[in-house]
C-alpha cells in the first residue's frame, strides 16, 4: 500500500484480519459497546441533548474517528467533560432539549471539527503544548465538581429547585425510589470496579435497574426515566443557518471544546502508543477528531472525543487494532435497530450514578498538592483556574482562558528574568555557582558569568544589566568571561546587545573572553560584523580551555589574540 495514501487513510495499515485476531478483538469490542449504550444516554442528558443522541455520537462519529485516527483503539464517542462543555456553553442561550439547543450542539461540533481538522492539517499539534499540566489539572477538577453537582437533582429525584429547599426543608422535595436506585447503583457500579476494571457493569445496572422499574411500575407513579426513544439508525440532517449573534456567541465555546477535547484524546493516545511502543502522531489524531466532530453534527448529534476510561478498557481488554471498535459500533448498531425499547423504564437516577462514578476519578486533591511540592507558582496556577472555572460557571471556558494566559505569563516572566550566574571551578571539574559553592574565581581580575537561557529579545536586557551591575565599582576587573555554552540561539536584539557589550567594555579597558559558543550562535554574529578579531575579544571552544588560560596566564586587553579556536 502506498505510503502517502496509508497516511491519510491510517485503517489501511491494519493487520489482515486472521480468526485469532477477530476473536480478541470481539471481546474487547463488546466490553467497550457495553459501556458505550449507558454512558452515551448519560452524557447526552449531562449535555441537555435529546438521550438517543448519546447513542448516534457513538455510531458515524465513533467509525469516522477510528478509520482517520492513528490511534485506532481509542474510545471515542461522548465523554462526561466535552458533555458539560457543551450543556454549560449553551446554558441561557436555549431551552435544553429543543430543536434551537441541538441545532446549536451541532454547530458546536462542526465548528469545533472544522477547528482541529485545520491544525491536523497545517501540522499544528504542538499547539497542546499551549495548555499545561497545572491549567489542565485544575480545570478538571473544576469540571469534575460541576458534573457531580449536576448529576444530584437527577439522582436525588428532585422535583422542585435547590431554592425551594433551602426555604422549606422537606423530604418531600426528593423522590425516595430515585435515591435508592441511584444509591444502589453507586455502590454496585464501585464494587465492580475493584472486582473487575474492564467488566462492563454499566449496563448491567442499567438492565437490572430496568428490570425492577418496570416490575415495581416506576414510571406509572411518576419517576423519572429515560422514556421512549426513536429507533433507527441517524440520518444526515445539516443543522440550519444560525443567526450571526449566535455564531459569535459559539466562538468561544468551540475553541475550548477543540483544545479540552483533544487534550483528552492525548492523554488516552499518549497510554495507547507508550504501551504499542510507538511513536503517537498528534496531527493525524486532530484530524481524526476533527472529521469524527464534523459527522456528528452532522448526523444530528453532539460533540465527540476520546474516553479515557473506555480507551483503558479497550486496552485492558486486550484490543490490539481498530476492529475492536469497529465489533464496539457494531453492537451500538444493533442495538438502535431492535433494542432500543428496552430501556424505556431505566431510572434516570441509575443514569446519573454512571456519570458521577465515571467522574468522580477526576477529583484528585493530592495532584495539585503535588503541583505545590514542585512549584508553588504553578500549583497557584492550578489552584486559580479551578476557582475561576467554578466561579464563571455556566461560561466555564473561561477558566481555562486564564489559565493559559496565566501560564503564559509565567513563562514569559521566566524568560525576561534568566538564571545568571558567577561561575568559578567546582572540585568536579563543572563550572558552578561560585556563591552558592563559596568558590573562590577563577583568577585575579577575572569575572566569570554564565546565563542559562537563549540569547535573544527577553533576556538580552537583563543579562546587559547584570554584566552592568557586576563591574559597578569593580577597577579590578580585566576580563569578563562569558560561559556561552547554554547560550543556544541569539536574535537582532541579542546581536545588538552584544555590540553594544563589546563597545562598553572597550571603553573600560576590559577583555571579553567567551568560552563554548555555539556554531549557529557563532555564524550570525560573524555576519553581523560582532566577532572581528581584536586583542580584546577572545573565542575559546570549551570551558576547559579557557580555565586553563585564565588561571595560568590571565591576558590583559592588550595581549595578543590566541589562535583562532577549533570550529563546533
Amino acid at each position: 500500500m502506498p505510503r502517502s495514501l496509508a497516511s491519510i487513510f491510517p485503517f489501511l495499515d491494519w493487520p489482515r484480519p486472521t480468526p485469532q485476531l477477530l476473536r480478541g478483538e470481539l471481546w474487547a469490542g463488546m466490553t467497550v459497546g457495553l459501556m458505550l449504550l449507558p454512558q452515551g444516554v448519560a452524557y447526552a442528558a449531562l449535555a441537555g441533548m435529546p438521550l438517543i443522541t448519546g447513542i448516534y455520537a457513538s455510531i458515524i462519529p465513533a467509525l469516522v474517528a477510528v478509520l482517520f485516527s492513528g490511534s485506532p483503539r481509542l474510545g471515542v464517542g461522548p465523554t462526561a467533560l466535552s458533555a458539560l462543555l457543551i450543556g454549560a456553553s449553551l446554558s441561557g442561550m436555549a431551552e435544553p432539549g429543543s430543536a434551537q439547543w441541538v441545532q446549536l450542539a451541532a454547530w458546536m461540533a462542526i465548528l469545533a471539527g472544522l477547528l482541529q481538522w485545520g491544525l491536523g492539517l497545517v501540522r499544528a499539534g504542538w499547539l497542546l503544548n499551549l495548555v499545561t499540566s497545572p491549567v489542565l489539572t485544575g480545570f478538571t477538577q473544576a469540571a469534575a465538581l460541576l458534573i457531580l453537582a449536576s448529576q444530584l437533582p437527577t439522582l436525588l429525584g428532585l422535583h422542585s429547585s435547590w431554592t425551594a429547599v433551602w426555604h422549606t426543608p422537606s423530604w418531600q422535595h426528593f423522590d425516595g425510589h430515585s435515591i435508592a436506585y441511584g444509591a444502589a447503583s453507586i455502590a454496585l457500579l464501585s464494587l465492580a470496579k475493584r472486582w473487575r476494571p474492564a467488566f462492563p457493569s454499566a449496563i448491567v445496572i442499567i438492565a437490572l435497574t430496568g428490570c425492577i422499574s418496570w416490575a415495581t411500575g416506576f414510571a406509572d407513579e411518576g419517576g423519572q426515566v429515560v422514556g421512549h426513544l426513536p429507533s433507527g439508525m441517524p440520518h444526515f440532517q445539516a443543522p440550519g443557518w444560525l443567526e450571526w449573534e449566535a455564531f459569535t456567541a459559539l466562538v468561544m465555546p468551540v475553541l475550548v471544546i477543540a483544545l479540552v477535547s483533544f487534550l483528552e484524546t492525548a492523554s488516552s493516545a499518549q497510554v495507547e502508543h507508550q504501551q504499542a511502543g510507538t511513536r503517537w502522531n498528534e496531527n493525524q489524531d486532530l484530524i481524526a477528531q476533527g472529521v469524527s466532530k464534523i459527522s456528528a453534527g452532522l448526523f444530528g448529534s453532539f460533540a465527540t472525543s476520546a474516553s479515557f476510561s473506555r480507551s483503558a478498557v479497550n486496552l485492558l481488554a486486550g484490543a490490539k487494532t481498530g476492529y475492536a471498535n469497529l465489533f464496539a459500533i457494531a453492537l451500538v448498531i444493533v442495538v438502535v435497530l431492535w433494542f432500543i425499547p428496552a430501556l424505556y423504564h431505566v431510572p434516570q437516577s441509575a443514569l446519573a450514578a454512571i456519570v458521577i462514578t465515571a467522574v468522580v476519578n477526576l477529583i484528585k486533591p493530592r495532584a495539585i498538592l503535588y503541583l505545590f511540592k514542585l512549584s508553588r507558582i504553578e500549583g497557584g496556577i492550578a489552584v486559580a483556574t479551578l476557582l475561576l472555572t467554578l466561579l464563571t460557571a455556566p461560561r466555564m471556558y473561561w477558566g481555562v482562558l486564564a489559565g493559559i494566559v496565566l501560564s503564559l505569563g509565567y513563562f514569559l516572566y521566566q524568560r525576561l528574568h534568566p538564571r545568571i550566574i558567577e561561575v568559578a571551578p567546582h572540585p568536579d571539574g563543572s563550572l558552578r555557582d561560585r556563591h552558592l559553592w563559596q568558590l573562590p574565581p577563577i583568577a585575579p581580575g577575572v569575572l566569570a558569568l554564565r546565563m542559562d537561557a537563549a540569547l535573544d529579545f527577553a533576556s538580552a536586557s537583563a543579562l546587559e544589566h547584570r554584566i552592568s551591575d557586576a563591574l559597578a565599582g569593580r577597577s579590578d576587573i580585566r576580563v569578563l568571561y562569558l560561559a556561552a555554552q547554554p547560550v543556544n540561539r541569539i536574535d537582532v536584539t541579542g546581536v545588538e546587545m552584544f555590540m553594544r557589550l563589546r563597545l562598553s567594555l572597550q571603553k573600560q579597558g576590559i577583555a571579553l573572553h567567551i568560552g563554548g559558543m555555539k556554531l549557529p550562535v557563532e555564524r550570525i554574529l560573524s555576519r553581523a560584523g560582532a566577532l572581528v578579531p581584536s586583542p580584546d575579544l577572545v573565542l575559546y571552544r570549551t570551558d576547559a580551555q579557557a580555565l586553563s588560560t585564565l588561571q595560568h596566564t590571565p591576558p590583559s586587553p592588550n595581549s595578543p589574540v590566541p589562535p583562532e579556536r577549533a570550529r563546533d
